[in-house]
């Protein structure tokens, strides 16, 4: 009789049948290592983003701390630099966040989810009713035109906006162009150690080129596949914030391998994605606030337990920086500065062994070094759960 097979192993052999079964520490090694997670690659920082199909961006820092611990070698200048000579930009993307992206991806990407954004500005209420009557084509020329006269605020936007239509709140015109218009925040705004209120342009005149005229859905969902797959179409679809993505899936088939998970879930991947074994070592790392990995998949369990997603959910949608422990998420950390000390605080959700507290104090140095530039002392500091 042959041996039954773990529930944490692949089953089936070859094909892209639906028999293979993925446990959640398979699907966990996978995606960290497509998220190079796993170890540090030498790889550019160029290449990485661009691989990661991006990397969230709502505050300005967390590329730079996501990027460090990806990447041998990485330091702030690298990233700095790509943003300053336009070679990556911030723009709200998937979901509807600021990410940051290479320019070839700035101009792929940002058709292909305008449907969210436009799903985003009629949902609300206060949204729609603030430009309601309002001629859309006119006001998306007059705003391009301001921007790109010059990168203008939110606020600066609106109020320009406002001697045109008088009678409409400034916030609600500078609100719809930003639905409406592919807007990128220009530097210093993102660049490790300056500050900078949030101005735009368009995308277009940032780049000097138009965005894709004939961009690929299905080659975005491929890309998806080898930066956080396996993935289920509901997976695909909360990172994208798109919807009605079977259809894409089903055309994809031929060219994808089918898995269940331990759920029975179908589960699409690239057939020679790597999918280490569910044993496979995984050392603590330091992820950034609003890391892609914790919010790209419907089911996120693979990386974070229920119970544990509940302890970083807030309100206002902040997600924290947060620790991994064997690939998996184990606690938060935030960094404190005191007279010149740069302080790293981890705050494990429940008590870990001895060697796991002693590997991340060890990777924690090194990250407020990172971190803490300037500081004339360094400290890792735990807090008790």
């Amino acid at each position: 009789m042959p041996k039954q097979a773990s529930k944490n192993s692949t089953t089936a052999r070859g094909g892209n049948g639906s028999d293979d079964v993925l446990g959640l520490r398979a699907l966990n090694r996978a995606t960290l290592e497509r998220q190079m997670l796993l170890r540090r690659r030498k790889l550019p920082a160029v290449e990485a983003v661009e691989h990661l199909v991006g990397m969230q961006a709502q505050a300005p820092n967390p590329p730079y701390v996501g990027l460090w611990t990806r990447l041998a070698g990485f330091h702030h200048d690298e990233l700095a630099h790509l943003i300053l000579d336009r070679r990556a930009v911030r723009i709200a993307l998937m979901r509807n966040t600021v990410h940051l992206v290479t320019a070839r991806d700035c101009l792929a990407l940002r058709p292909l989810v305008q449907p969210v954004f436009g799903r985003g500005l009629d949902a609300n209420r206060a949204h729609r009713s603030g430009i309601e009557g309002v001629d859309l084509e006119a006001l998306v020329t007059a705003g391009r035109a301001l921007l790109e006269e010059r990168p203008r605020t939110a606020k600066e936007l609106g109020e320009l906006l406002r001697e045109r239509w008088s009678d409409r709140d400034p916030a609600a015109l500078a609100r719809a162009i930003r639905h409406l218009v592919p807007l990128v925040q220009v530097p210093p705004r993102g660049i490790w150690g300056k500050s900078g209120r949030a101005a735009h342009t368009t995308a277009e005149a940032w780049l000097g080129r138009p965005l894709d005229p004939d961009p690929s859905l299905d080659e975005m969902i491929v890309r998806y596949l080898g930066a956080f797959g396996p993935a289920t179409v509901k997976d695909v679809q909360t990172w994208s914030g798109l919807t009605r993505l079977g259809e894409v899936t089903d055309r994809l088939r031929p060219r994808l391998r089918i898995f269940r998970d331990e759920h029975g879930n179908e589960l699409f991947d690239l057939p020679d994605a790597p999918r280490p074994g569910p044993n496979t070592p995984s050392s603590p790392r330091f992820l950034p606030e609003f890391d892609n990995l914790i919010l790209s998949h419907a089911d996120r369990t693979r990386v974070i337990a229920n119970d544990h997603r509940k302890a970083i959910a807030s309100k206002n949608g902040m997600v924290p920086a947060t620790v991994l422990v064997d690939g998996f998420v184990r606690g938060t950390w935030k960094t404190e500065r005191t007279r010149g000390k740069a302080t790293l605080v981890i705050e494990p959700f429940e008590p870990l062994a001895k060697k796991d507290r002693d590997a991340l104090s060890e990777e924690g140095a090194r990250l407020i070094c990172f971190k803490g530039e300037g500081a004339e002392a360094f400290e890792v500091r735990f807090v008790e759960p």
